[in-house]
């Protein structure tokens, strides 16, 4: 950060700090108000630092990882963590693909740990999640939210998404989808089967057509298999697919 920036930021700061006091001594709507356009000074101030963004970004990840290793208190404690670092990203970059997805991953994870019902609010903050992964970039986290819907047993939301997924070519391979337990409630389903076949046939097709089609199991899949394992399920497998794109990108 230039000496300049340093400056403007630090100015804000306490401007916004001086705000704060004012607040504490004024009442009601005054109040409200004042705290408010502080809370949105705090946050100028923080955004738009790529480092700091990148340094929670990966604490995050590597706490999301940590927590796979662990059980019980321990590893939801861990997730916990792994979330709000997620989430003071988000504050920072609000734009930062990796931390909206992998802060979906790490509710939906948390949910599974604590074995609550699909519709519980960690679901819900999962869901809420990927649908703002979405804004950012369209379709890049339609297969996260699929299978909550599978789960939540939603035979229309999880077909959009699912063919949302297919059609940004963000889907993990056919098998991965056809083993991935949070989808154990509706594969048997006719609209399912029919999606899966129709799937299987653009996949024969795009391989007689390479030139035209765009694989959904090209060598990005590949590469998140070598850095990451393959033990994820496939909704965190296409989390950690971004994550690698956008590593690789930076």
């Amino acid at each position: 950060m230039s000496l300049l920036a340093s400056f403007t930021k630090r100015s804000k700061l306490n401007a916004t700090i001086e705000q704060t006091a004012k607040a504490r001594k004024s009442e009601g709507s005054t109040a409200d108000g004042l705290y408010k356009a502080a809370y949105q000074g705090y946050a100028d101030v923080l955004h738009d630092d790529p480092l700091r963004a990148d340094a929670l970004y990966n604490w995050g990840f590597a706490l999301l990882h940590q927590a796979k290793t662990k059980t019980g208190d321990e590893a939801a404690r861990i997730y916990q963590d792994a979330i709000d670092r997620f989430a003071f990203c988000l504050l920072i970059n609000p734009d930062y693909l990796g931390s909206a997805i992998n802060g979906g991953v790490a509710y939906m994870d948390l949910a599974r740990l604590k074995k609550v019902k699909p519709d519980s609010e960690l679901y819900e903050l999962a869901r809420k999640q990927f649908e703002k992964a979405n804004v950012i970039q369209a379709g890049t986290a339609s297969y996260n939210l699929a299978c909550i819907y599978g789960l939540r047993g939603n035979k229309e939301a999880c077909l959009k998404a699912l063919e949302t997924a297919r059609d940004k070519v963000t889907l993990p391979e056919a098998k991965d989808i056809l083993n991935d337990p949070d989808l154990t409630g509706v594969k048997e389903q006719d609209w399912f089967v029919e999606f899966m076949e129709t799937l299987t046939k653009k996949t024969e097709e795009a391989a007689g057509n390479k030139e035209a089609v765009v694989d959904p199991t090209s060598s990005k899949w590949k590469l998140v298999e070598k850095d990451f394992g393959t033990e994820e399920t496939p909704a965190e497998h296409a989390a950690a697919e971004t994550t690698a794109v956008d590593e690789k990108a930076e």
